[in-house]
């Protein structure tokens, strides 16, 4: 039964940052400033345990699996890790090779 709770908890989260990412690229196309936002947001919130990594160092999907995590752990609030994550989409522009 646990099992099936823990499965249902992560389809629902990877449901709603599914649809996290995509409202946050159509805002985007609407909000320019929302990569400035980002930039910030990531520099602030994020360098506050980490050190800072190179945005190319993720892919776009790493990123957000990342962000999404952080989120939860770090409690950001849901419009701060929607720009961070449209920074770090716009600043990743080349696929990161393993």
């Amino acid at each position: 039964m646990k099992i099936v709770k823990y499965f249902m908890a992560a389809a629902l989260v990877t449901t709603v940052s599914a649809g996290m990412v995509a409202e946050a690229a159509d805002k985007a196309k609407k909000d320019p400033m929302q990569i400035v936002r980002g930039a910030k947001s990531w520099a602030q919130t994020c360098s506050r345990c980490h050190n800072m990594r190179s945005p190319k160092e993720l892919t776009d999907e790493e990123w957000e699996v990342s962000a999404t995590h952080m989120r939860v752990r770090a409690n950001i609030p849901g419009n701060v890790v929607r720009d961070i994550i449209v920074f770090l989409k716009a600043s990743n522009n080349e696929k990161v090779k393993k």
